[in-house]
């Protein structure tokens, strides 16, 4: 109703104006404490959530004691809660908002939802006021009608809402988060907020996830733990390996490492009562053969001190350079995060032994143009200046010319010729003449591409 008929009514009424932004992130948080109930846990704004507890409800003793638990936390943290169980999404909501605590039996959907209004299908205001208005009170004289009128007056979408609210079909949910291949957790009868006791905790946990992954073959690409406060805060650390893990002791370590070098430390508050331990992504273990000279601890130490690394500084920060199949200089390696490097048939080109290298150790990400003078139009300078320093060559070697790739680039990239030169005082740099000529000003661009040790 208007403002001024509400103060009318109601005096001394309290107004407070809508922040839906912030209502959003309440609503987050809570669907955030809602997974310790079921990791599938979906939003349904403004101010819902459905939670698919098939196969979880037997940890909570039933469904009518889970249900118990989940509006009475609610309740008592301040929020106006109301809750239902149902065999669909729609059914459950229909349930909660005009039905509170009613659980429907499986199957038996049709006969609970009968007696509610017709208010609760959810539907746009105008077809329930003209359900409304044709006498249809409820949705069980909703039900009564034939679907070839129903679609004919409303369309197929409120007739395939109705027979999801009847139980008679089902839309899927999307959960909000990416369901774990692999899950364990442990709840506590008392908070616990020793770090000790934590760290002993995702020991254990990491020994029951090792066990189950084992079993199906294969291992954890990326774990995450999940800790559960007492006063509804969720806080979640993940990490990532090289390889697919499936070693207890190595992911209590990994974690370790990641809760120490926290910039922001795991604050316990009064107490977890719950700590989950995930595995994200899993791989299949792939059995290696082992030669009589391999060492296949090798690559094991090495897969460890990356996970090490990333754990400590992040993935992003522990890159590996990889050939890339192309033979443009910028082009030809790339780096990537260590962990999720994919093995390639590509291979470095061998240096020749007692031959000086070829590409230089240090390439600059973009080339620097240069002011450079040459006596020959194809030769190579006498002299140039970069950052404002003149050097003289003494020596040079080249040209080496690369085309550009045609195909990459919509616009026609000139082609190259690299030279190697030294100056006077034994830099050397490497250095390549964009094209013979520039048809403005008929002169060559030159370009400073790296610098050899």
């Amino acid at each position: 109703m208007p403002l001024a008929s509400a103060r009318a009514i109601v005096g001394g009424l309290a107004v407070v104006e809508a922040d839906l932004p912030a209502d959003r992130r309440k609503l987050i948080e809570i669907a955030d404490w809602c997974d310790r109930f079921s990791p599938f846990v979906s939003l349904d704004p403004p101010h819902g959530l459905v939670l698919d507890i098939t196969g979880v409800s037997h940890l909570f003793d039933g469904e009518e004691p889970m249900l118990r638990s989940l509006r009475g936390t609610l309740i008592a943290a301040g929020f106006t809660a109301c809750a239902a169980i149902a065999g669909t999404a729609v059914a459950a909501r229909a349930l909660a908002r005009f039905a509170d605590g009613t659980i429907a039996a499986p199957g038996d959907e049709a006969a609970t939802i009968a007696p509610l209004p017709v208010a609760a299908l959810d539907l746009e205001h105008k077809d329930t006021h003209a359900l409304q208005r044709a006498g249809l009170k409820t949705i069980g004289q909703v039900a009564e009608r034939t679907r070839a009128e129903l679609t004919a007056r409303f369309g197929k979408e409120m007739v395939f809402k109705l027979d999801r609210a009847l139980g008679r079909g089902e839309k899927p949910i999307s959960p909000r988060r990416i369901l774990p291949a692999f899950a364990a957790e442990r709840r506590f009868a008392e908070p616990v907020v020793s770090e000790d006791f934590i760290a002993e905790t995702i020991l254990g946990l990491a020994a029951s996830l090792c066990a189950v992954m084992e079993e199906r073959g294969q291992g954890a690409r990326r774990l995450e733990a999940s800790f559960f406060r007492t006063d509804g805060i969720v806080r979640r650390i993940a990490v990532d390996t090289a390889q697919p893990l499936h070693d207890p002791a190595t992911i209590a370590r990994l974690f370790r490492t990641r809760l120490d070098a926290l910039s922001d430390p795991l604050d316990p508050g009064f107490g977890f009562d719950l700590v989950r331990l995930c595995a994200v992504h899993a791989e299949r273990l792939v059995p290696q053969s082992v030669g009589l000279e391999a060492h296949p601890d090798e690559e094991k130490e090495i897969a460890f001190l990356i996970d090490r690394l990333a754990a400590r500084f992040g993935s992003h920060r522990v890159m590996v350079f990889q050939p890339q199949d192309t033979h443009i200089p910028e082009a030809a390696g790339v780096a990537v995060p260590a962990q999720h490097a994919d093995a390639t048939k590509l291979a470095w080109e061998p240096r020749e032994t007692g031959e000086p290298p070829r590409r230089p150790i240090r390439l600059f990400e973009r080339p620097e143009p240069i002011d450079a003078i040459a006596q020959v139009p194809d030769g190579p300078p006498v002299s140039f200046r970069w950052r404002r320093v003149r050097h003289r060559v003494t020596r040079a070697e080249g040209p080496e010319r690369i085309a550009m790739e045609w195909w990459q680039h919509e616009d026609h990239k000139p082609t190259r010729d690299y030279f190697r030169v030294e100056d006077e005082n034994g830099r050397r740099f490497w250095l390549f003449r964009e094209g013979l000529f520039v048809r403005e000003t008929m002169e060559p661009r030159w370009f400073l591409h790296g610098l050899f040790a």
